[in-house]
């Protein structure tokens, strides 16, 4: 269960705010926006280029819904109601609400074609996946604003994609690309179709969208999941469509309990965040790719690697179903990781500008207006206010938890038993000082649980003037009691510099002529990184020019040469290598002005010799 009412401070609601009053309320402002005009029936009557930016009016209605309903905003609440009721009116008989012509509709069978490298069997391959993001945002525009012909509509929709692939002519792998990844997400939308009605039909929908989802041999998914198979080897490895198939996969087995399914999921989650992550928490790839979003053969390391927001939106909502399911600390640990970093780190501070793909070394690039990733990372920061906090009932009576770190407020309805505000005062992420009151309406016995973060060593939490207790990392501290107004509960999460240190050197396998198997090292590199907290820490160009640079590091204990330098206006770390003058580094967010063109650098390459005297593994944050 989530918190009533959330209102976040600091970086994450600033990041907020600048969305709502930027892209929120300026991309799309009403019926007669480009995004929405897509659908129009009589252009849609002679679109045959199968495009996908039909996306944007689904994710828009999410975020904005949301946005509309957390602020109370009146003027982007009319907004919301003139684009759900002009797209519930371009709704045909039979329930078709796209951009496509009849002749390329999903429920048109199309004639054979080859696939393309990108497994792509038709040209109609975003069709399905449009009207999935239009099922979640009309859902959403119900919740948040009661009409309830928006939920018809997308009802309808719902019918629509169960009639069709009910027939048996059309597959649910013939309507996408990535060998149908992009069309079986549907699995999310069918649930959520379920969660929102009751009704047992889309359930079925789901299920029927798995069944040919594994049925399909170069995708597989869940049969590659139980077995162990590496992401990047499943369909195409695209990072987006796997994850988002895997939000659906979570979904179908909070409805039906289904045992292998939680088993996929969080197999590859862990696999996920073992070999496919930067240290911002975002899914990367791209590297000796033909796709600059699809994952990485599992050990493959590059700074340059590719990040697409789109990706992070989606793991995000991946380790927010697993947060939900299962209470357990990793998950809201990799949602704080990708926020305070990957996520705000791709924003600009206008809230309207993104990077469509963010790089751990590389060069901030603002994309343009009708890239997937500006809607996706709208979407994505519209998904915080409920993370931050979690509300549940026990057998030993109601618990709150506290899931994310940093200043604001969360208001939560016990029933009978009354109500109880909890209050965040805190420089986090910038420090880790966290006061906490709380405020109940009446005395009231309750179990507030706080997250150690896997990254602290040493933290102690401490209730009024009692004696400090350990906050162990990587799990959650209960605190037990009968709370009333004016108690306090204080932690202090110790965050010095941390570096982390990554191997590159990967094992390619191949076999002689004669057969006998050959192993031959194609790479031998090593780097270090920089975190401090939750957050990664990048430089600029170093000396003002060069966009890589090669360090000798001191044999004296690392605290004397990897040191916080100074906290004001943000803080700096400052690492003071051998042979050159010392590297000052800032949160990456916020490294190079968070303006177009500025570079950000967070991986350097350590010299030949300190290789080879270093024993190297993989560090996460």
């Amino acid at each position: 269960m989530k918190a009533q009412r959330v209102v976040l401070g600091g970086l994450l609601g600033d990041a907020l705010q600048a969305s709502r009053r930027g892209r929120l309320s300026r991309f799309i402002q009403g019926a007669d926006s480009p995004a929405i005009r897509l659908f129009d029936r009589a252009r849609a009557l002679s679109n045959t280029e199968g495009d996908w930016y039909g996306e944007h009016a689904g994710k828009w209605l999410v975020a904005a819904s949301r946005a509309a309903a957390r602020e109370a905003d009146s003027v982007l609440a009319e907004q919301v109601r003139e684009v759900a009721d002009y797209l519930a009116a371009q709704q045909e008989a039979d329930g078709y609400l796209g951009t496509y012509a009849p002749s390329h509709r999903f429920n048109v069978k199309q004639p054979p074609k080859p696939w393309t490298w990108d497994g792509a069997p038709s040209v109609r391959t975003w069709d399905i996946w449009t009207h999935s993001y239009l099922i979640l945002g009309l859902i959403e525009a119900h919740r948040a604003l009661g009409e309830a012909r928006w939920l018809l509509a997308a009802c309808r929709i719902g019918d629509l994609c169960a009639q069709t692939l009910a027939r048996g002519e059309i597959d649910i792998t013939d309507l996408g690309n990535h060998h149908g990844l992009s069309a079986t997400v549907l699995m999310d939308p069918a649930c959520e179709l379920f969660f929102a009605t009751g009704e047992p039909r889309f359930l079925a929908l789901a299920e029927r969208v798995l069944a040919q989802a594994d049925a399909h041999a170069p995708l597989a998914l869940l049969r590659q999941a139980l077995a162990g198979v590496d992401p990047s080897q499943i369909a195409t490895g695209k990072a987006y469509q796997l994850a988002w198939n895997l939000v659906g996969l979570a979904k179908l087995h909070r409805a039906t309990g289904r045992a292998e399914l939680h088993e996929a999921v969080v197999g590859l989650w862990r696999a996920i965040r073992e070999h496919h992550l930067t240290l911002g928490g975002g899914p990367w790839g791209g590297v000796a790719h033909r796709s600059r979003e699809v994952f990485n053969p599992a050990g493959v390391f590059s700074p340059q690697a590719y990040v697409e927001t789109c990706s992070t939106l989606a793991w995000i909502q991946l380790n927010r179903e697993l947060l939900a399911a299962t209470g357990e600390a990793c998950y809201a640990e990799e949602i704080e990781r990708s926020a305070y970093n990957d996520l705000l780190g791709a924003l600009a501070p206008d809230g309207e500008d993104w990077c469509y793909y963010v790089f751990p070394n590389g060069q901030r690039v603002h994309t343009t207006y009708w890239r997937c990733c500006k809607s996706s990372g709208a979407m994505a920061l519209e998904e915080l206010p409920a993370l931050a906090y979690g509300q549940g009932h026990g057998p030993q009576g109601h618990d709150l938890a506290v899931h994310l770190y940093g200043p604001g407020v969360a208001n939560f309805d016990l029933g009978p038993a009354g109500t109880v505000q909890l209050q965040q005062h805190t420089a986090y992420p910038f420090d880790g000082a966290v006061r906490i009151q709380v405020q109940p309406s009446l005395p009231l016995d309750f179990t507030l649980r706080l997250r150690g973060p896997a990254w602290t060593n040493g933290a102690v939490v401490r209730v009024n003037d009692e004696a400090p207790q350990p906050l162990p990392p990587g799990r959650y501290t209960e605190l037990r009691r009968c709370w009333v107004t004016g108690d306090r509960v204080e932690l202090q999460l110790p965050m010095p510099p941390r570096l982390h240190r990554r191997s590159n050197r990967n094992v390619q396998e191949s076999r002689a002529p004669d057969g006998t198997p050959v192993q031959q090292q194609v790479l031998d590199d090593a780097y270090v990184a920089i975190t401090r907290g939750p957050l990664v820490y990048a430089t600029g160009l170093v000396d003002g020019f060069k966009t890589q640079e090669t360090l000798r590091l001191p044999d004296t204990p690392e605290a004397d040469w990897l040191q916080l330098h100074a906290s004001e206006p943000l803080p700096v770390v400052r690492l003071s290598p051998r042979d050159r003058a010392p590297l000052d580094f800032t949160p990456y967010f916020a490294t190079g002005g968070r303006v177009h063109g500025s570079w950000r650098l967070t991986w350097f390459s350590l010299a030949p010799d300190a290789v080879a005297q270093a024993s190297f593994r993989v560090d996460r944050a």
